[in-house]
């Protein structure tokens, strides 16, 4: 707080009235709060207070006794002046400084300008002021309260008042209300009695009419007018058509002759007023045909009405080859129309495509169907889809039309009483022309290999079917062959044919396919599970028994023994090309059979019937593999017995021995890198890994026997070491950790045909001998040429 802020409470307390007190707008502040003469915290204010301790006590005495302000011409510019030091928001401390930089003498720190009492004075003074001002509001806010308590007083009396009328009001409104609803009452009674004397009179009115009517009738001669003048055709059809309901209940023996006369005028108006609605609709005019068709209403040929219009709509309707959209155009024309005319569009609208899919669309069917259903089956097949899809689509179109309560029966009924003669033996004609169709992609094929198809029994699936009951011996012969490494004769030679087409793998495909389409599209629900394993079943027989099978017995038959020369292993180009077929065929399993037996028992069945042939197809893709790794090894050791030479290992010159590794392994080596390319070209996954492991470990115990027959001086061990060196490398090849750690302990025991006879403990129990049996180590040892010495077998025993 301010000095100045602390002078002003000093000086004595603002006396303040029981309301509030007055707060009036100040001019703009010179200089920001804090920042004037007397800054806050401490200011001249302060040091004039302290500065006229002494006198303070007297002028306030003095002045309080009376002064300036007491005059009635100084009070309003003085209330004035102390308005103006007041701003929003109020701050008290800022305010007292405002005062203290306008009293003059008040706004200097120390010096002679300054003048305490001055400020004092000018202090208590403007406490007075204040003091005036609180009193003066105060009495305002007293009078404005006082006028506000009498405007509450009179607003209440006058709301009361209000009140009072608005319930009067209510009350009359009550009053008003009961005799206006009486008064209805009054009259609904006064109508109802009226319609009872007036209704029996025009009855009457109108029976005498049709009386006078029925009497021209009855003399033979019409002359009214309703009957002469062709205008009021409208009138005369009301008239004939009641009298023609009249004399249907009067007796046939005394009113034959005007029966007959008014049934001949009834037929007469009848077909007069058909023959306007014809022109009516020629010309196009609506208005006069819903007329027309509204008199006719209640005739007996109102049908034929109808059926005059819906002949009328399809005259130039059907000009396109495209009957189908002809037609959709055609009811999305009627649609927009029938509603104008009828006053029941949506059995008119059912009536036309009625008519329109039980003549024109049936004619069309029929005469594209008709046409190659004997000749040509797959052209029947491919119509018969297109035809049914397209007529399913229109179907489709006619669904956004009001047709009445059950459209979707009306027209699924529609769709079967065209297409039902064809839909019932469908399968039966799919099924045959899928045989037919497969067998000759087949044949086409070995046709053109220059292959006659041999009769090669299988373990799991019979390709061709015997009527003998026993197998002949030559057949039990292939069979032993086939399933044991024996030769029990020459194998057939294929001359590398693997026998498997994907070009005919994927027409198989293909044709099944827009089976599995086709099936979907025109099966029943009930029946669609049953079709498409009908069709599955198809494809087994073909491309998995008749092609795939009959290349794995094929490729199997073609294996030569281990222990031919120079054979050509073809076997893994049949595993690689059957791999990728039966990718193939588990696509198109998943793809297109699966949705169409999800929710049904066959899916069981046919998911069984997959693994079957799966499992069969395993057992001999594994049998050839394990017969194709045997003639591998079979090659290997042939080339073994060719190269490789005991003086490889034993040269008679130990000092002259130039070369690296012998010609055997270099041989060895380059064929098996050969053999472990085309594996992994054959297959994939895991299958490569399992094979090459497999021929890895019987490389390595070709090898590993093939080391044991010869003798090693100290220089033919060392080429061994060299040997076994490379084959390591080739084993490197093959990625699989066994294969490589057996090589490795290979090449350790190799190294017990150089070791000093000394060092033949150490290096036995080194870390990959330490671990193997002593005979095996024991045998290796015994291969070197020094081995009798006796200080040799001293060392190793």
């Amino acid at each position: 707080m301010s000095a100045a802020a602390a002078a002003l409470r000093a000086a004595g307390p603002l006396r303040r009235g029981g309301r509030g007190r007055a707060q009036l707008p100040a001019p703009p502040r010179p200089w920001p709060p804090g920042a004037g003469p007397f800054p806050a915290g401490g200011g001249g204010a302060a040091a004039a207070v302290a500065a006229a301790g002494a006198a303070g006590h007297n002028g306030r005495q003095r002045w309080g006794g009376g002064g300036p302000l007491n005059s009635p011409a100084a009070l309003p510019a003085a209330m004035a002046t102390t308005a103006e030091l007041f701003e929003e928001p109020f701050v008290a401390d800022e305010y007292i400084e405002r005062l203290a930089w306008r009293t003059p003498g008040g706004g200097s720190r120390g010096g002679e300008a300054f003048d305490p009492k001055r400020l004092l004075e000018e202090f208590v003074n403007h406490i007075q002021e204040l003091q005036v001002m609180d009193e003066r509001i105060q009495r305002k806010v007293e009078k404005l309260e006082q006028q506000c308590q009498k405007e509450a007083k009179e607003f209440a009396k006058k709301v009361q008042e209000l009140q009072k009328s608005n319930q009067v009001a209510f009350q009359h409104f009550q009053e008003l209300d009961e005799h206006i609803s009486y008064v209805a009452t009054k009259v609904c009674h006064l109508g109802d009695q009226l319609e009872g004397v007036n209704t029996p009179r025009q009855r009457a009115v109108e029976a005498q009419k049709l009386m006078k009517y029925f009497n021209e009738f009855l003399d033979g001669e019409l002359k009214s007018d309703v009957f002469t003048n062709s205008e009021k055709i409208k009138e005369a059809a009301d008239i004939i058509q009641k009298l023609h309901l009249i004399a249907q209940e009067l007796p046939f023996d005394r009113f034959s002759e005007v029966k007959s006369k008014i049934a001949s005028k009834y037929h007469d108006l009848e077909c007069q007023l058909i023959q306007e609605f014809t022109s009516a609709q020629r010309r196009g005019e609506i208005s006069r045909m819903r007329e027309v068709a509204a008199v006719l209403l209640h005739f007996k040929g109102y049908s034929h009405c109808v059926d005059v219009y819906i002949k009328q709509c399809q005259e130039g309707a059907f000009l396109r080859n495209d009957v189908f959209e002809d037609a959709a155009i055609l009811c999305q024309r009627v649609n927009k129309q029938v509603g104008e005319v009828f006053s029941n569009p949506e059995t008119v609208l059912a009536k036309l495509i009625q008519n329109i899919f039980e003549v024109k669309l049936q004619s069309y069917v029929k005469d594209q169907l008709e046409e190659h259903r004997k000749s040509d089956a797959e052209q029947y097949l491919k119509n018969l889809y297109d035809l049914y899809t397209r007529t399913t689509n229109l179907s489709s179109k006619l669904m956004e039309f009001n047709l009445g309560t059950d459209k979707q029966t009306f027209l699924s009924k529609l769709i079967k009483s065209i297409f039902i003669s064809y839909l019932e033996n469908y399968i039966e004609v799919e099924i045959g022309y899928l045989k037919s169709r497969s067998a000759m992609i087949l044949q086409r094929y070995y046709d053109s290999k220059n292959h006659q198809k041999r009769s090669i029994g299988t373990g799991g699936i019979q390709i061709h079917k015997r009527t003998e009951a026993k197998l002949s011996i030559q057949d039990l012969k292939e069979r032993i062959r086939q399933r044991t490494n024996l030769p029990l004769g020459p194998s057939i030679d294929t001359h590398g044919e693997t026998f498997l087409s994907q070009e005919v793998v994927v027409n198989l495909l293909q044709e099944t396919k827009q089976a599995f389409e086709r099936c979907h599209r025109l099966s029943d629900p009930s029946d669609l599970p049953k079709n498409a394993f009908r069709i599955f079943s198809m494809l087994v027989d073909f491309l998995c028994t008749e092609h795939i099978d009959y290349a794995l017995e094929t490729g199997l038959a073609g294996i030569p023994s281990s222990d031919s020369k120079n054979a050509n292993l073809y076997f893994l180009d049949v595993v690689h090309q059957a791999n990728t077929i039966f990718h193939l065929f588990d696509k198109q399993f998943n793809d297109h059979l699966m949705p169409l037996i999800s929710s049904s028992p066959k899916l069981s069945e046919c998911l069984q019937k997959k693994k079957d042939i799966i499992e069969q197809m395993e057992v001999k893709l594994d049998m050839g593999i394990d017969r194709t790794l045997n003639c591998m090894i079979g090659q290997m050791k042939h080339i073994l017995a060719a190269e490789q030479k005991k003086t490889d290992f034993k040269p008679e010159d130990e000092n002259n021995v130039l070369i690296q590794y012998t010609n055997a392994c270099v041989k060895v080596c380059g064929y098996v890198r050969k053999q472990v390319e085309k594996i992994r070209n054959s297959m994939d996954g895991k299958n490569v890994d399992t094979v090459l492991m497999e021929l890895g470990v019987r490389f390595h115990r070709l090898i590993y026997e093939h080391l044991q027959q010869y003798s090693y001086s100290c220089m033919g061990g060392m080429l061994a070491i060299c040997d076994v060196a490379e084959y390591r490398k080739c084993a490197k090849d093959f990625k699989i950790a066994l294969v490589l750690q057996l090589f490795d302990t290979l090449h350790a025991l190799c190294n017990l045909l150089v070791v000093a006879p000394d060092n033949l403990k150490q290096v036995c129990s080194g870390e990959q001998l330490a671990n193997l049996d002593k005979n095996i180590l024991h045998s290796f040892v015994q291969l070197r040429v020094d081995y009798r010495s006796a200080r040799l077998a001293r060392h190793f025993s």
